[in-house]
């Protein structure tokens, strides 16, 4: 029996390294070959816009500003982003935390 075409594409995806989440965000691996969250055509990542505005305080102006190469249309998809995959995206941040601290030591 042939398996629905969803469960083909799924599956299909999840071994393809560079995904398309929505049109600003992309999936790649890092080089550790975790899959994490980037804006399109950047090296920035989710992330990275998470720690600017929720820990750093900018505003998505402010954040624009300081990545002359982004949008704040890129800006307010990846704190959207963000907010849908908040769990996902707060792993990534304690995953890189214990790897500074690991090298460190």
């Amino acid at each position: 029996m042939d398996e629905p075409i969803g469960v083909v594409i799924a599956a299909t995806m999840c071994h393809n390294p560079n995904m398309i989440a929505n049109a600003y965000i992309e999936l790649r691996e890092n080089r550790a070959g975790r899959p994490r969250a980037y804006l399109s055509g950047t090296r920035v990542r989710v992330q990275d816009i998470y720690v600017d505005s929720e820990i750093h305080g900018m505003s998505p102006d402010e954040i624009a500003a300081g990545y002359p190469h982004l949008s704040l249309a890129q800006v307010h998809a990846a704190l959207a982003y963000y907010f849908d995959h908040r769990e996902e995206i707060q792993g990534e941040i304690r995953e890189d935390r214990d790897l500074v601290a690991e090298l460190k030591s």
